[in-house]
């Protein structure tokens, strides 16, 4: 009798808890957040506009209405930062005493004036013939340190792309100097003037403090950015991005919801937002460096959940699957449910690095990109026809509830996900 009692008990408390969630996290629920971020009148959400600011009213209403704290040091949930457009007025260089043309230098700096030598401390890089183009420069992007960088001529067509990192950067970038040489000089002269247009950008960041743990950290995120008013394509030139990424914002803030009700989470939950995304994941970036990485023991971004994937309804992949063990835990807490996390099928693509969890993925924490986009066959990735119309609220709503139910003992600080190993 004892064992049917308990058996009894069990059994309401996994139904009590299944209709808790079902209250929380359902279609009607998915659908109303959707409709108001993927709505024409916020017209794609493109940064430094005022729809992306319309987006984060409403996101930060949200994080409101389930009663979350703001990150320490800010007064609400808004974490404004900037960004530094430059505007080119002069530019002089050589090498050995001969003078460079505009084609063989590439200047990334946010000060308005630059006049530098070999005698002004920058450290000095060289990308050899043999070595992969895009693997050092992005070295060189994440070194943190002023530099010049001597690129091997051979790399002509692949140096003329450098230019976009001009364009825009943090206010906080370093100097990078990028020379196409063939010798390596001696001897270096640079001198730049340029003006400086600031841009501000805000992430929407909300937190639920952990009960036990609250020094260990858990994050969920999504990018709430797009591409605002391009190309008209049948007629239609609003990017709405309903799919990108509105449906993991839309995740983001049912999860803050949801835990916020079960209000047991041992460890501090951090929810946040992203801009900048679609520009160079600026946001993330940003957020990652007011972190102590070895704090954060696990981060969920949700990035296009709103078709179904490749293998049907009740599933989704994680991407750098085996760079811990993270997707495993999140497997086994799933075990017996009609839902299946897979491993990223779309390995070619790199998307482990190509989200905003790779500043955190980059210095070893578990961060983790949650998909189900067919990056082989997504007919309306980045195009006006990515609208609400063609998502899924149903089996959105299932991918959101089986992330809050697979990460439970993370969040409960049951496991730790091994670390990425550089």
């Amino acid at each position: 009798m004892k064992i049917f009692l308990f058996c009894l008990a069990l059994l309401f408390c996994s139904f009590a808890k299944a209709q808790k969630i079902n209250r929380i996290i359902n279609a009607a629920e998915v659908e109303r957040i959707e409709r108001v971020l993927a709505s024409d009148s916020l017209r794609g959400r493109k940064v430094f506009t005022p729809d992306i600011e319309k987006a984060a009213d409403f996101i930060s209403a949200e994080f409101k209405k389930a009663r979350l704290k703001p990150l320490s040091g800010l007064k609400d949930y808004r974490q404004s930062f900037g960004m530094i457009r430059p505007k080119l007025i002069s530019i002089e260089a050589s090498i050995d005493g001969k003078k460079l043309t505009k084609d063989d230098i590439v200047i990334v700096c946010t000060a308005e004036g630059l006049n530098i030598t070999e005698q002004s401390g920058f450290e000095v890089k060289t990308i050899g013939a043999k070595d992969n183009f895009t693997a050092s420069i992005l070295q060189v992007r994440q070194s943190g340190k002023n530099m010049v960088v001597f690129l091997d001529t051979s790399f002509r067509k692949n140096f003329a792309r450098l230019s976009f990192l001009t364009r825009q950067m943090l206010y906080d970038a370093p100097t990078a100097i990028y020379i196409l040489t063939s010798d390596v000089p001696k001897q270096f002269s640079v001198s730049l003037k340029q003006s400086l247009e600031k841009l501000p950008l805000t992430n929407i960041v909300g937190v639920l403090p952990g009960k036990t743990k609250p020094n260990e950290y858990v994050i969920f995120s999504g990018h709430y950015d797009h591409l605002g008013i391009g190309k008209p394509v049948n007629g239609d030139s609003i990017y709405n991005g309903a799919n990108d990424d509105a449906a993991g914002t839309t995740a983001v803030i049912l999860l803050a919801k949801y835990f916020k009700k079960m209000h047991n989470n041992a460890r501090t939950l951090v929810f946040v937002a992203f801009t900048a995304e679609e520009i160079g994941e600026y946001g993330s970036q940003y957020f990652s460096k007011q972190l102590n990485p070895p704090d954060v023991k696990a981060m969920f971004n949700i990035e296009m959940i709103g078709t179904e994937s490749k293998w049907g309804k009740n599933s989704a992949y994680i991407t750098g699957f085996d760079k811990t063990d993270m997707g495993k835990i999140l497997q086994d807490n799933l075990k017996g449910s009609v839902f299946s996390f897979y491993p990223d099928p779309y390995t070619t693509e790199n998307l482990f690095l190509r989200s905003d969890n790779a500043s955190l993925a980059r210095v070893g924490v578990p961060a983790h990109t949650i998909s189900t986009s067919k990056m082989d066959n997504e007919p309306n990735y980045h195009k006006p026809s990515d609208e609400i119309s063609t998502l899924d609220m149903a089996n959105m709503a299932e991918i959101i509830k089986s992330i809050a139910i697979s990460s439970g003992s993370i969040v409960s600080g049951k496991d730790t996900p091994t670390r990425v190993q550089q």
